[in-house]
C-alpha cells in the first residue's frame, strides 16, 4: 500500500507550476461563445460561433474562432466595453470553412492589455447581410 506521502513531490511540483503560471499573468484560453445578441445593436441570426483565444502577459496573442450559419466577410478584435463599439485592434484571417484565426506575431499594445484587463475587447465577424457585425463575443481576462 501506498503512503499518501508518496504523491507529494509530484502534486508540490505541479502547483508550484500552477503559480508560477497565475504569477505572469498569462491568460488561459478561454471558450468563446460568439451571438447575434452580443452585437451592437443585437442582431437576429441563426448563425453561432465558438473560438478559444489566449492573450500572454506579454500581450501575445493567440487562437481562433469557428462560426457555422453565416459567410464572414471579415473578422476582427476590437477595443470596446459591453454595449458599445469601437475601433480595430487586429484583424483576424480567414481559414477554411468559417474559420478566423489571429494572425501569428499578433500582439497587443500597453493599452489594449489595459482594455483587455477591463472586459473591454471584444471579437466580432461581419457578414454582408450585417455589416456592422453578425456575431460577438466580449473577451475576459
Amino acid at each position: 500500500m501506498m503512503s499518501k506521502t508518496s504523491h507529494r513531490p509530484r502534486f508540490t511540483a505541479s502547483l508550484a507550476a500552477l503559480v508560477i503560471t497565475l504569477a505572469s499573468g498569462a491568460a488561459l484560453a478561454a471558450d468563446l461563445v460568439l451571438t447575434g445578441a452580443n452585437e451592437v445593436p443585437p442582431v437576429t441570426t441563426t448563425a453561432s460561433g465558438t473560438g478559444s483565444i489566449n492573450i500572454a502577459a506579454d500581450g501575445t496573442v493567440s487562437g481562433s474562432v469557428k462560426t457555422t450559419g453565416v459567410k464572414g466577410t471579415m473578422a476582427h478584435i476590437h477595443r470596446g466595453a459591453a454595449g458599445k463599439n469601437g475601433p480595430v485592434l487586429i484583424p483576424l484571417t480567414a481559414g477554411s470553412e468559417g474559420e478566423w484565426l489571429v494572425p501569428a506575431g499578433a500582439k497587443l499594445d500597453a493599452e489594449g492589455m489595459k482594455a483587455y484587463q477591463a472586459g473591454e475587447l471584444y471579437i466580432n465577424v461581419h457578414s454582408e447581410a450585417n455589416k456592422g457585425g453578425e456575431l460577438r463575443v466580449q473577451l475576459k481576462p
